[in-house]
C-alpha cells in the first residue's frame, strides 16, 4: 500500500504543461499594385480676393453688407463718420480762397508798377519785389488747390466701395468701431476664376512644381474628377502647420464650383508597384512601424520593422521591410507574441494555406 500510495503522489506531482493550441489569426497577403494617388483636403476659393480696407482711420458710422452678400463693382459697403474730414475739407477751401484773394492783390499791384516803371516814377528794383510777390501769390494758389484736392479726395474716402463685382467672403469689422487707414474690413472674393486651396506636407513639397496636372473632386460630386494643375506653391512653410500653401486651379472649361465647398485634390502615384497591407495590421515597436509576419514553415508569427508611406483610406504603402506575397497578421496584432503559432483564418474564418506552392516538376 505505501509503495501504491507513493507511486500515486508521485504521478500529481507532475506540473508540466500541455502544449499551448495554435490562436486563430485573420491574416491577409501583401499585395503590390500601382501606387495609389494622394488625396489632400482642401476648399473652394475666388483666384482674388482683395483685402478691403478705408484709405483713412476714423469711426465706422454704417456697414452696408454682411458676408455672402452679393455686390457690384463701386457698391458702397461702409462708411465712416465724416464730420472731421468735412471740416478740413471746408478749411481747405478757406485757404484756397484766402490765397485767391492774394494773388488778385498781387497781380493788380503788379500791373501798376509796370506802368510806372515804364514811365520811371519807381526803381526797377520794387518793379521786381512786385514781380516776385506776384509768382508767390501763385505759388500759394497752387497750394492751396491741391490741399482742396486731398480734403475733397478724404472725404470720398470716408466712403468703402467695392472694387470688382463678388461675394463679401468675410467681415472683419463693425459699425462703431474705430479703424486706422489700411485696417482690413472685409474681404471679397472677386467673380471669376476658381481655385482650390491646399496645404502640402513638407514631405511632398519637393514633388510639386507650378504646371503639374491634378485632379479635384468635389464633396458635392464624388465620383467625378475635375482635371486642374498647381498654379503656385509658397515657398516656405507655415511656422506652425509645417505645411506649404498651394493653389490648384481647374482647366477651362464649365466647372460647377461654388465658394466655400470642400474638394479634394489628387496626385497621380508612381509608376513603381508598391506592397500595401490593411491600416490595421500595423503595429508599434520602438516607436516605428512593424508587422506580424507569418513563417510559412510552421505558421509562427515575427514582428518586423517596416518603413510606411502615405496613409491612405484603409491601406498603407509599404516602402521597405516587406515583399508582395508576404503574409501577415491583419487584426488583433497587441495581442501577439514573437514566434507564436497562429492558425491562419480569412476574415470569413476559413482556413488560410500560407505554404508556398510547391515547385513544378522538371518537365521530361
Amino acid at each position: 500500500m505505501t509503495a501504491g500510495l507513493l507511486v500515486l503522489l508521485g504521478g500529481c506531482g507532475d506540473d508540466s504543461a500541455p502544449p499551448e493550441s495554435a490562436r486563430p489569426a485573420w491574416v491577409v497577403q501583401a499585395t503590390s499594385q500601382g501606387a495609389a494617388p494622394t488625396a489632400y483636403a482642401g476648399e473652394v476659393r475666388a483666384r482674388h480676393e482683395p483685402a478691403l480696407a478705408f484709405r483713412i482711420g476714423g469711426k465706422i458710422s454704417k456697414r452696408f453688407v454682411d458676408v455672402g452678400a452679393r455686390v457690384k463693382k463701386s457698391q458702397p459697403l461702409a462708411e465712416l463718420d465724416a464730420s472731421d474730414v468735412g471740416l478740413q475739407r471746408d478749411a481747405a477751401q478757406a485757404l484756397l480762397s484766402s490765397a485767391e484773394a492774394d494773388l488778385a492783390l498781387a497781380t493788380s499791384e503788379l500791373e501798376r508798377y509796370r506802368d510806372l516803371v515804364d514811365q520811371q516814377l519807381v526803381s526797377r528794383s520794387l518793379y521786381d519785389a512786385r514781380v516776385s510777390q506776384h509768382e508767390a501769390a501763385q505759388a500759394r494758389v497752387r497750394q492751396a488747390r491741391a490741399q482742396a484736392d486731398v480734403s475733397v479726395n478724404q472725404a470720398g474716402y470716408a466712403v468703402l466701395r467695392a472694387p470688382a463685382s463678388g461675394v463679401i467672403a468675410q467681415r472683419l469689422a463693425e459699425a462703431g468701431q474705430v479703424v486706422a487707414a489700411g485696417q482690413t474690413v472685409f474681404v471679397l472674393a472677386e467673380d471669376g476664376e476658381r481655385e482650390v486651396a491646399i496645404s502640402v506636407p513638407e514631405r511632398d513639397a519637393r514633388d510639386f512644381s507650378v504646371g503639374r496636372p491634378l485632379a479635384v473632386e468635389l464633396w458635392s460630386r464624388p465620383g467625378e474628377r475635375f482635371p486642374g494643375s498647381l498654379r503656385e506653391i509658397s515657398p516656405s512653410a507655415d511656422p506652425q502647420a509645417r505645411t506649404f500653401a498651394a493653389r490648384v486651379s481647374f482647366d477651362p472649361g464649365d466647372t460647377p464650383v461654388d465658394l466655400g465647398q470642400s474638394a479634394r485634390v489628387y496626385a497621380n502615384g508612381g509608376d513603381q508597384p508598391v506592397v500595401t497591407v490593411p491600416l490595421s495590421a500595423v503595429h508599434e515597436k520602438d516607436g516605428g512601424a512593424a508587422l506580424w509576419v507569418v513563417d510559412p514553415a510552421d505558421s509562427s508569427v515575427h514582428l518586423r520593422p517596416v518603413v510606411l508611406g502615405a496613409y491612405g483610406e484603409d491601406r498603407v504603402p509599404v516602402l521597405e521591410g516587406l515583399a508582395a506575397g508576404d503574409w501577415v497578421v491583419a487584426a488583433g496584432v497587441h495581442l501577439l507574441l514573437d514566434g507564436q503559432r497562429i492558425t491562419p483564418i480569412d476574415d470569413q474564418n476559413r482556413p488560410v494555406d500560407v505554404a508556398p506552392p510547391a515547385p513544378d516538376a522538371d518537365a521530361r
